[in-house]
């Protein structure tokens, strides 16, 4: 999933760098807020599993303190092993989601149909391509 949102916030990156004027701008805006929803329901997903993973690594911990035993020990570091990949997910998700935000609120500059106040640039929020890490 995390590659697919960096897929897409790329070639939106692309897409705003080129400038390019967008044929129907109102159609390209309901397609980028619909993409939107689904990766804020993707991160809200996410964020309660994440949650629901923390909760019981935490229980399991203080388990541990007050019963030391070496099957909790291990179930405590699969937890903590699953817990760390899981942050690392969710916060991709919520930065790609950030960025989608910003995104959005460039198409409407470009639209002009939002008043400047309202614009990233007045907030010192600048627009950059999600980085791969060198991943392909």
């Amino acid at each position: 999933m995390g590659n697919k949102l960096r897929v897409y916030i790329n070639s939106l990156h692309e897409l705003i760098d080129s400038g390019k004027e967008i044929e129907d701008i109102e159609l390209f805006k309901q397609e980028l807020f619909r993409e939107i929803q689904f990766w804020q329901h993707e991160r809200l997903v996410h964020l309660l599993v994440t949650f629901l993973f923390a909760i019981v690594t935490v229980a399991v911990l203080l388990v541990l303190v007050f019963y030391a035993s070496i099957p909790l020990l291990i179930l405590f570091v699969l937890l903590l092993v699953l817990l760390i990949p899981y942050i690392k997910h969710y916060y991709i998700l919520e930065n790609g989601v950030q960025t989608l935000y910003v995104m959005y609120e460039e198409i409407e500059r470009r639209s002009q149909s939002v008043c400047r106040a309202w614009l990233p640039e007045e907030y010192g929020i600048k627009i950059k391509p999600f980085s791969d890490n060198g991943k392909k």
